[in-house]
């Protein structure tokens, strides 16, 4: 007991009635540990051998199992002998269930690690979302674990995930390889997941690098900062320092996007529309179904007929109206002397006797002589028959020769 004693350190003196009135609510009933001091590495991993282990046996058989798709059965079927050979080091058993598509792995008598179960189910996981066994195995040891990140819900449009998935990738495996070197994590992207095989640390990163890159920031700027972060970690005069004046820090870049016209939602009827009537409906309605053949005939007959004459009267219609006269056009109240006729009927016959009047005496001063008289000294025309009369006169008489005239 001594000895235990010694090791766990100096023990702490008892609390004085004073300190135990300073102390907070949350602490109120807590007592000091004497077997815990600050020589005591709590984080200082404990060996665990097989030569302790088979001490301390497990007590009940534990057991997992995973489905797998159709499409890696051939490869399972041709891997699994492997699988088998390295889990039998490890003193586990394996099972696999073509019929049912499933692996199942259990524990052992002779298995003495207890977390080796749990390693066994994440190499069969791992299996399932098609990682190849070479990868897989990895996870048999000691300090390696392994994440998988679902990234099937992060993107609501399908184009959209594709792209930021193979952003992800990058041309030819680049990005991808990048990530692989500065994490030293094993990556694969699979359909809606991406399974990651490495150290705790290097998953942490590699997990915050795909996530980001599904919430559309580029895994370029996560690149940057690992080789920058690594650098710094390589210099000791910079390791109890602040990092944040190395970083690089990027602006989000916030670009116009087209507003999206908000249609109007159209109000639905409650109910859905009545199913279209067919021809035997119809026939039922109207009572044609019951008839005689003749009957309908003579009946479809006459139906014929009046729609044709409907038709008939329509053309003869369309054909009359290009011999109806225009309707004239009636005058307005401001319009004068476009011969149109006012609109009012009662017509005052004196005054417009005495404008016509007027309208004449202002001719006759105009012309200086009375109507009559202009009328009478204006000379007749002459007709076709006088004219011709005196052209045959002229032509009758005898000409005069010149010599007579000279005498």
């Amino acid at each position: 007991m001594a000895d235990s004693a010694a090791e766990a350190g100096p023990a702490k003196d008892v609390p004085t009635e004073e300190q135990t009135e300073q102390k907070s609510k949350k602490n109120k009933y807590r007592r000091d540990k004497p077997w815990d001091h600050d020589g005591i590495d709590h984080w200082k991993e404990v060996e665990y051998t097989e030569e302790q282990g088979k001490k301390n046996t497990l007590v009940e058989e534990s057991s997992f199992s995973t489905l797998f798709p159709k499409y890696r059965e051939h490869y399972l079927r041709q891997w699994w002998p492997q699988v088998t050979a390295a889990l039998k080091n490890h003193h586990i058993a394996c099972q696999l269930d073509l019929i049912e598509g499933s692996m199942t792995v259990k524990t052992t008598r002779k298995t003495w690690d207890p977390y080796i179960i749990i390693k066994a189910r994440d190499l069969i996981k791992l299996l399932a979302r098609s990682v190849p066994f070479e990868a897989a195995t990895r996870i048999l040891e000691e300090d390696m674990a392994c994440d998988v990140i679902k990234i099937g819900n992060t993107v609501n449009n399908k184009d959209r995930f594709v792209k930021r998935r193979q952003r992800l990738i990058g041309q030819d495996g680049a990005t991808l390889k990048a990530i692989e070197l500065l994490t030293e994590c094993y990556i694969l992207v699979q359909g809606n997941t991406v399974s990651a095989i490495g150290k705790h640390k290097g998953l942490k990163q590699v997990r915050r690098v795909v996530l980001d890159c599904m919430n559309n920031v580029h895994p370029i700027y996560k690149i940057k900062e690992m080789m920058i972060k690594r650098e710094l970690a390589s210099n000791e005069s910079l390791k109890e320092e602040s990092w944040d004046r190395f970083l690089p820090k990027f602006k989000r870049k916030n670009t116009k996007q087209k507003k999206k016209s908000i249609v109007a939602k159209k109000d639905k009827p409650l109910f859905p529309p009545a199913p279209t009537l067919s021809k035997v409906d119809k026939q039922l309605e109207s009572g044609e179904f019951f008839l005689r053949q003749d009957e309908r005939l003579a009946q479809e007959r006459k139906r014929k007929h009046d729609k044709q004459s409907e038709v008939v009267a329509q053309r003869k219609e369309k054909r009359a109206k290009a011999y109806v006269a225009p309707k004239e056009p009636t005058a307005s109240k401001g319009s004068r002397g476009n011969g149109a006729v006012p609109k009012n009927d009662h017509v005052d016959v004196a005054a417009l006797k005495e404008k016509l009047k007027g309208h004449s005496a202002a001719k006759q001063k105009a012309m200086g002589k009375h109507a009559t008289e202009y009328i009478l000294d204006t000379p007749k025309k002459k007709s076709k028959k006088e004219k011709k009369e005196k052209t045959s006169e002229k032509q009758k008489k005898p000409k005069k020769s010149k010599k007579s005239v000279k005498e």
